[in-house]
C-alpha cells in the first residue's frame, strides 16, 4: 500500500487524525518498500559524574570477559552489549570538563565562547555543533522509507529547569540546545494527544474507540494482535501516570541553585514512565531516535532509595582511596545501569509489527556519561557501553582502543544508519575514519 492510498483507505473509513499514532506501525497500512528493510533506532542514554573504573570496565578484552559490579544488570544481554574503553572526547577549547564533556558529547566539536562561567577559568556557551542523534533524525526525516511523526524524542529525568551549557547534550545545530522533556505526562500528551485538563488525565482511548474499532475489521488478524497489544500498553500507562499523579509522585522541579536536585525521590518511578513512553513511541513507530538524560552535569542527585544520602556530584569529588565513596558511586551507577538493563528488557519482549524479530533486535542503546572519572574531571576512557542490535556492530565484546577520539564512534553510527559522512564535529579527528573493530 502506498502513502497515497493509506491515506484513502483511512479517510474513506473515516477515521480522525488523532488514531494515526496507533496505524502507523502495522503491517497492512505500511509502504510496502518499508517493509524489505527492518526498522532501524537509537537510544542514547546519558548519566553524570564519571564511573568508578574498578568497578566497571571488564579485565579481559574480547568475547570472554566478565561484568563488573556497575555492568552487573546487563548480565541478561551479555552477549548482546558492547563495552568500549580509551574512546576519548579530544575536545578542547572554552569551558570547564563537565561543561565540554556534555556539550561536546555528541556534537564532538567545540563550545561557542560564552558567559557561563563554570569551574574553570575560560567561561564558555553552547555547542557549535549539531548533535549526532539530530544528524541522523535529520537523515532519517529525507526518505519517505524512514520518515516519522516526530523524527526524534527527548526525554529527561529530573533535568533543571534552567539552560545552560551544563543541562543540554542534544543540539539542533550550533548555538541551538533541545530541552528534553521530563514530565511523562507531557509527553503522554505529545504522543497520544493534548492534555486537556491539567489534573484529571482523559482517556486517550475512549476519545478512539469508534475510529480504532472501524480499523479493525479491514486489517489482517495478525496486525489486530498487535494493535491490540499496543492498546493495552497505552491503557497500562494511562492507569499508572493517573496512579502516580494522584499520589503526588510526579516531577516537581524546585526553586535550587543550579545543579542541586534535593526533591528528587520519584527519580525510580519518573525514569520507568519514560522509558516505558519510550518503547510504546517506538512500537508506533513515532520516532526512531530518542535520547535520555539524567539530571545534568554536575548532576546532584540524592540517592536514597539506595541509603545514600549525598550528591552524587560531592561524592564523585572523593578520592579513590574514600572506599566508602567509591563503592556509593559504585551503587549509583549500577542502578543507572539498571534502567539501561530495564529498557533492554522491555524492547526484547516487544514485537516488531512487521515481523522482523524483537524491537531490540534492530535498536542500539547507548549508554554513557561526561567524565571519564568524576575526581579528575578526565575526558579520556568516556564510558560507551552499547545493547541490542541494528546497527551491523558484533556485540559481545569488550575492547580496548588507544586514546581514539570519540568522533571516530559518532562517524560509525552515522555509517550504521547508512548516512555515509566523511567526518563529524571537529574534522581534525576525523581523518583516521570510523572507529575500527565494531562489526
Amino acid at each position: 500500500m502506498n502513502d497515497s492510498s493509506r491515506r484513502e483507505f483511512l479517510r474513506n473509513l473515516g477515521i480522525g487524525a488523532a488514531a494515526l499514532p496507533f496505524l502507523t506501525g502495522l503491517p497492512s497500512l505500511a509502504l510496502a518498500e518499508s517493509l524489505a528493510k527492518p526498522k532501524q533506532r537509537l537510544v542514547i542514554i546519558f548519566s553524570p559524574d564519571g564511573i568508578v573504573p574498578n568497578t566497571f570496565w571488564p579485565d579481559a578484552v574480547g568475547s570472554d570477559f566478565v561484568l563488573k559490579e556497575s555492568l552487573k544488570p546487563l548480565e541478561p544481554f551479555k552477549d548482546r552489549t558492547l563495552i568500549l574503553k580509551g574512546v576519548c572526547d579530544r575536545v578542547k577549547g572554552d569551558g570547564d570538563g563537565h561543561m565540554r564533556g556534555i556539550g561536546c558529547l555528541l556534537t564532538g566539536t567545540e563550545l561557542f565562547p560564552g558567559n557561563v562561567q563554570g569551574g574553570s577559568d575560560t567561561p564558555a556557551g553552547w555547542s557549535s555543533g549539531i548533535s549526532i542523534d539530530q544528524e541522523l533524525k535529520n537523515h532519517l526525516q529525507k526518505s519517505l522509507l524512514t520518515r516519522t511523526r516526530f523524527g526524534s524524542l527527548e526525554f529527561g529525568v529530573m533535568v533543571p529547569e534552567h539552560a545552560d551549557t551544563w543541562t543540554r547534550m542534544v543540539y539542533a545545530g550550533p548555538n541551538k540546545p533541545v530541552a528534553p522533556l521530563d514530565d511523562p505526562y507531557q509527553m503522554f500528551g505529545k504522543l497520544y494527544g493534548q492534555m486537556k485538563d491539567q489534573d484529571i488525565l482523559r482517556s486517550v482511548l475512549d476519545d478512539l474507540r469508534g475510529d480504532l474499532a472501524k480499523v479493525k475489521g479491514s486489517i489482517a488478524k495478525a496486525d489486530r494482535q498487535l494493535l491490540e497489544e499496543h492498546l493495552d500498553l497505552v491503557r497500562g500507562m494511562e492507569n499508572e501516570i493517573q496512579a502516580s499523579r494522584k499520589q503526588d509522585v510526579g516531577h516537581k522541579v524546585p526553586a535550587l541553585e543550579p545543579g542541586v536536585r534535593r526533591d528528587n525521590d520519584n527519580m525510580p518511578k519518573i525514569s520507568k514512565l519514560q522509558l516505558d513512553l519510550m518503547v510504546s513511541a517506538f512500537l508506533a513507530d513515532s520516532a526512531r531516535v530518542a535520547t535520555l538524560q539524567y539530571t545534568n552535569s554536575v548532576g546532584q542527585a540524592r540517592f536514597t532509595w539506595l541509603g545514600i544520602g549525598e550528591g552524587q556530584h560531592d561524592l564523585s569529588h572523593e578520592p579513590d582511596s574514600n572506599k566508602a565513596a567509591q563503592d556509593k558511586l559504585t551503587k549509583i551507577n549500577h542502578w543507572y545501569c539498571e534502567q539501561v538493563a530495564y529498557l533492554a528488557k522491555r524492547l526484547s519482549e516487544t514485537k516488531e509489527p512487521d515481523g522482523s524479530g524483537t524491537l531490540l533486535d534492530n535498536t542500539t542503546i547507548i549508554w554513557t556519561n561526561e567524565l571519564g572519572q568524576g575526581n579528575t574531571h578526565t575526558l579520556d576512557d568516556i564510558p560507551f557501553v552499547l545493547v541490542g542490535g541494528g546497527l551491523g556492530f558484533k556485540m559481545g565484546r569488550s575492547l580496548r582502543y588507544d586514546r581514539v577520539p570519540h568522533n571516530r564512534l559518532l562517524m560509525a553510527l552515522a555509517h550504521g544508519f547508512g548516512h555515509r559522512v566523511t567526518s563529524f564535529g571537529n574534522r581534525d579527528f576525523c581523518g583516521a575514519g570510523i572507529l575500527s573493530n565494531l562489526s
